[in-house]
């Protein structure tokens, strides 16, 4: 049998947060991947300016060009964020708005995979609808099943910032797997 071709993937963190439950979950990915799947997170949303046509003109940041970049080279990306007011939080819409406009999109045709995580009961499914919508347009390739919404993801974080909820570590770990063959039939 031969061994699959080794993926690496990078993660899109949709929170500044500095005790962020979901910096938590992308933190937990890379000792959650399967064999021969390497994963790092990309740069800080936050880095990015926000998006302004005029600024632009003038050249991209080199935040938003080193975030292309990483993606391009990428054999995919999982996006881990909150649902900010039943929706995507600001700050990872306007790191969409930017990689969006890079003369080299580097979504198209990307696997994606999305993960949320919410004190709510629900774990943020409203965020993953809007952006799959989002997602569309920027012509990436979103992993169906399964889907990973964390609720009530405060019991499942420590107070180190640990994701520690077994059962959770063990459905994300199933995703991951799910997500290197979705991404290694290309």
């Amino acid at each position: 049998m031969d061994t699959p071709k080794p993926l690496h993937f990078v993660t899109l963190l949709g929170s500044l947060r500095r005790g962020s439950y979901n910096a938590a979950i992308q933190r937990a990915l890379p000792e959650l991947a399967p064999e021969g799947v390497t994963i790092s997170p990309l740069g800080s949303v936050g880095e990015l300016p926000l998006y302004d046509a005029d600024l632009q003109a003038q050249g991209f940041p080199p935040a938003v060009t080193r975030m292309g970049e990483a993606i391009r080279a990428a054999d995919g990306v999982i996006i881990v964020t909150p649902e900010y007011n039943y929706s995507i939080p600001g700050v990872l819409k306007n790191a969409l708005d930017w990689l969006s406009r890079l003369p080299e999109a580097p979504f198209t045709g990307k696997p994606v995979a999305l993960q949320t995580a919410s004190p709510g009961l629900i774990g943020g499914a409203r965020c993953q609808y809007h952006l799959r919508q989002s997602l569309v347009f920027l012509d990436a390739f979103v992993l169906n099943k399964p889907e990973v919404m964390v609720g009530q993801v405060a019991s499942k974080v420590d107070a180190g910032g640990t994701l520690t909820d077994q059962a959770t570590r063990d459905f994300i770990a199933s995703q991951l797997k799910a997500f290197a063959a979705f991404a290694r039939r290309g």
